[in-house]
């Protein structure tokens, strides 16, 4: 089956760091020794680029980041990539550590493309707020919880 964005992104969403997220505040995924998390690509893309991306083009971005696709293989087997990436279900950012451990809310706007804001930022608190008291505010959302209980 193709790869169809549509069916795959939120639009007008705001998700909510998860209940049970560990921080106070945004935090940068950290490094390790052998190179960027996926997780760490995600935030450096949509911190780098609020409003670029739509979940596919992001999930297609940080895999040909996180294996170091090189660019000329990206060119010659571009589709190819994405339909292998995309032959396999993905999961949504509310299961992205960004929400869950690292304090990171995620706004999908009305195209689907998305942006992340920090937990104690005041955008973040109007986020919230709109999708609480306005009609046509975000739906709210909180991301997947760590552990279960």
């Amino acid at each position: 089956m193709p790869y169809n964005d549509e069916h795959m992104s939120y639009t007008n969403t705001f998700i909510q760091v998860a209940a049970d997220c560990p921080v106070e505040t945004g935090v940068v995924p950290p490094m390790k020794k052998e190179g960027k998390t996926a997780h760490r690509i995600q935030f450096e893309l949509l911190s780098q680029y609020p409003y670029k991306f739509t979940q596919g083009e992001l999930i297609y971005e940080v895999h040909l980041q996180h294996k170091q696709i090189p660019e000329a293989e990206r060119e010659l087997r571009g589709s190819e990539i994405r339909e292998e990436l995309f032959a396999k279900n993905h999961p949504c950012l509310r299961a992205s550590m960004l929400p869950k451990k690292h304090g990171w809310g995620v706004h999908y706007n009305e195209e689907g493309k998305i942006a992340i804001y920090p937990m104690e930022s005041e955008a973040y608190q109007q986020f919230v707020e709109a999708g609480t008291h306005q009609a046509d505010g975000p739906k709210l959302l909180y991301a997947m919880r760590s552990s279960r209980g």
